[in-house]
């Protein structure tokens, strides 16, 4: 790896969406995938090395998420909370943080913290609605906030994410991606549905996961597949056929160490058993998925697990001990889903909450946008020439005030809505002249101005570019735009006014020695 290693620090290779570096990035999600978390920490670790020495940020970022995911499957939550932050701190773009808020928001549900979780659930939520759909990233985001809702049991809410995912996935496709994970969601809420009484809705939600499961059989049959299709078969009463999947299932599942489907597929076959009468049997399968869950497990399959065991040991011995220990279980089983409820009730109160306040900041960001350029307004502009004046030593400043030149001719020579366009194409110029931090604003009229976060040097670099490229543009096909720029840098102790005024002046200059010219 250090062969190929630049003397200038990167590596002569392609940079996908990814990073360069997305293989070894691969490698540690997959050891993660696989049960290996201790092995893709230690990878994470020593290949972050290399990705921060040849600069490669995109998989600093990857691999940083793939060991928190890591530390989250060991157990290691605070530690993954940690890297969460830091994530989210360094998101840059809109679907990064929200699917860093969705990541947090699932480890905050498993410390207990359920305000935290569902306002950052929330805000992912609104972000996800507001941002721009479709892609790997969106994707990606999406998906974690579907597993966030389905940890935090809010099966409603991830199957309506997991729907969305289904129908933009590859449309051209026999199956998505997510069918698997998409009938699995149903498949719990069916199961919890039908453990509340709530029978009718539980066989809807089950008989839909068992068509996206059958298609799927159809298409690329797997243990996996086998496993989630036997249970929602047997809640549903085809327990024959239940039966065979369950059994086929069972053992490539336990040998591969795929516990969650092997569970799945125990409760299938002890489900069938006991229709049949065979409940010592029936019973036995409880058991072992019962033990499966000491390798982890969701949140909802002990509560689904316990629930058919006291079912079972009630059909065995209706005596009173049985009884009992039965409506125990039940009465937990419907606390749990009370205590669910209240979730999806705070969820939605967090999303209200995140929807007014977006709908504030878009009102407060659209008062201050001009609404023929879409460049800020007088009234931004007085905000950040305010700003000046409590200014500390933050880095150079310099103000690019700039005029169209004869405008008044263009608009009685060629109509006001000549002149619209016009002031529309430099609007387009300046904005595509400005970096990250500078602003730009309408002022008044046909004059703009640019707060630029550098030097004078700078500024007359950036105003000859914006010069130059007003006096090139076609804008209008009957008329000649061009455009005088002033600059004035500021200095510690100038205040606003005085920045302006300088700006002004070098403007003034400007157009007196003959206009398309910049003075500075």
């Amino acid at each position: 790896m250090a062969d190929w290693i630049s003397p200038r620090g990167r590596l002569p290779v392609p940079v996908t969406a990814f990073g360069p570096l997305h293989l070894l990035v691969q490698r540690v999600h997959r050891m993660t995938e696989d049960g290996r978390p201790q092995q893709a920490i230690a990878a994470a670790d020593a290949y972050l090395v290399i990705a921060r020495t040849v600069g490669d940020v995109r998989s600093v970022r990857f691999l940083t998420q793939s060991k928190m995911y890591a530390l989250l499957a060991m157990g290691r939550i605070g530690e993954a909370m940690l890297l969460g932050e830091e994530l989210l701190h360094t998101a840059g773009t809109l679907l990064n943080e929200a699917k860093t808020l969705c990541d947090l928001a699932q480890l905050h549900l498993l410390r207990g913290h359920y305000v935290d979780c569902m306002r950052n659930l929330a805000r992912a939520g609104v972000m996800l609605s507001s941002g721009p759909a479709g892609g790997d990233r969106y994707r990606s985001a999406m998906c974690s906030f579907a597993e966030a809702a389905t940890v935090a049991e809010m099966y409603e809410v991830a199957a309506t994410a997991y729907d969305q995912l289904c129908a933009d996935d590859a449309p051209n496709r026999t199956a998505s991606s997510f069918d698997l994970v998409h009938a699995v969601t149903l498949l719990y809420w069916g199961l919890r549905l039908a453990h509340v009484g709530r029978t009718e809705e539980a066989r809807a939600r089950l008989r839909r996961s068992a068509e996206i499961t059958g298609r799927r059989l159809d298409h690329r049959p797997d243990s996996h597949v086998l496993a989630a299709h036997a249970l929602a078969l047997a809640k549903l009463g085809d327990t024959t056929v239940a039966e065979k999947l369950a059994r086929e299932a069972i053992m490539p599942l336990r040998l591969g160490e795929t516990y969650q489907y092997a569970r799945m597929a125990h409760l299938a076959l002890g489900i069938s058993l006991r229709a049949q009468g065979l409940l010592h049997e029936s019973r036995r399968e409880f058991i072992a998925a019962r033990e499966l869950s000491e390798y982890g497990c969701r949140p909802d399959e002990r509560p689904i697990i316990r629930f058919e065991l006291a079912l079972t040991a009630l059909e065995l011995d209706d005596g009173q001990p049985s009884r009992d220990l039965f409506e125990t279980v039940e009465g937990q089983v419907r606390e749990l889903w009370r205590l669910r409820l209240q979730r999806l009730a705070m969820l939605r109160q967090a999303a209200q909450r995140e929807e007014i306040e977006a709908a504030h900041d878009r009102a407060a960001r659209e008062v201050l946008l001009d609404p023929l350029t879409g460049l800020g307004n007088r009234r931004k502009f007085d905000l950040l020439i305010a700003e000046v004046d409590g200014r500390v030593d933050r880095g150079p400043l310099t103000l690019l005030l700039i005029d169209l030149d004869h405008f008044k001719a263009v608009n009685d020579a060629h109509s006001h809505s000549a002149g619209d366009r016009a002031l529309r194409a430099v609007a387009t110029i300046l904005r595509a002249h400005c970096r990250a931090g500078d602003e730009a604003v309408r002022y008044a009229g046909d004059e703009f101005v640019i707060f630029l976060r550098g030097d004078r040097a700078a500024g007359r670099e950036v105003a000859e570019r914006v010069r130059s490229a007003v006096a090139v543009a076609k804008v209008l096909p009957e008329a000649r735009l061009t455009v005088s720029v002033g600059v004035a840098a500021w200095s510690p102790g100038m205040t606003g006014d005085a920045l302006f005024r300088a700006a002004d002046g070098r403007l003034y200059a400007a157009k007196w020695s003959g206009r398309n010219t910049t003075a500075s």
